[in-house]
């Protein structure tokens, strides 16, 4: 009786080890590129008062560039704020949370980086000096990510919409009280307290100047 050759196996059934291991190792960069390609916070430097118009900017540099699909976010953070004008009139305005920051949700990678970098007004990254090695030269600016409790602080404040008056006074402006227990004292601010909505100034009583707390809605600035 004639026995029957082995059929050869299939080739595709057949996994070189070599191959096997590649294509592990594949597995393995594919899986590492994918937790690297993260959407994270990043706080961007800017020009004073140059906020909106970086962020204009950038949200068109983002399409023109190709990295649209990368730079998902661009915020200002801001709070609703009541300006006091000198002749007493109120307008309704917004109070940047950090003022000379922009906050950008970005995957960080070389495209991203440049186009950020390179955008008008733009000063750099929060970040960490990567020092070099040799020489005195500053090293370039390490972007480093805010943390979820620091994102979390900075949206919630902004959501918290406390109204902030501002009023245009400094620091040895001249004021006259309009109401409360010194109404008709003249004195001189010696603090500003925006925040608060309040400041402190020098006011003559009893012919000694004596450090009185005011509400801005207590005075007025005089010429």
């Amino acid at each position: 009786m004639t026995t029957s050759e082995s059929q050869p196996k299939d080739p595709s059934a057949i996994l070189d080890s070599s191959a096997s291991d590649k294509t592990e190792q594949e597995l393995s960069n594919s899986s590492a590129i994918a937790k690297t390609a993260i959407a994270r916070w990043y706080a961007v430097q800017v020009a004073s008062s140059c906020e909106k118009k970086v962020k204009a900017t950038l949200e068109q540099r983002a399409v023109t560039l190709g990295v649209s699909s990368r730079i998902l976010e661009i915020e200002i953070p801001q709070t609703p704020a009541v300006k006091l004008k000198k002749d007493g009139s109120r307008q309704s305005t917004e109070e940047k949370v950090f003022p000379g920051y922009v906050l950008v949700r970005m995957v960080l990678d070389e495209d991203t980086m440049m186009a950020v970098r390179s955008t008008p007004n733009v000063i750099n990254f929060v970040g960490a000096e990567d020092r070099r090695s040799t020489g005195k030269a500053r090293g370039h600016i390490k972007p480093r990510p805010l943390s979820r409790q620091e994102v979390d602080r900075i949206f919630k404040r902004a959501a918290e919409k406390k109204t902030v008056v501002k009023l245009d006074l400094t620091e040895g402006d001249q004021i006259l009280v309009t109401a409360g227990p010194f109404k008709d004292f003249q004195g001189e601010v010696i603090e500003v307290s925006g925040e608060r909505s309040k400041l402190k100034a020098l006011l003559s009583i009893f012919g000694r100047e004596t450090p009185v707390e005011l509400e801005f809605s207590q005075i007025s600035k005089q010429n």
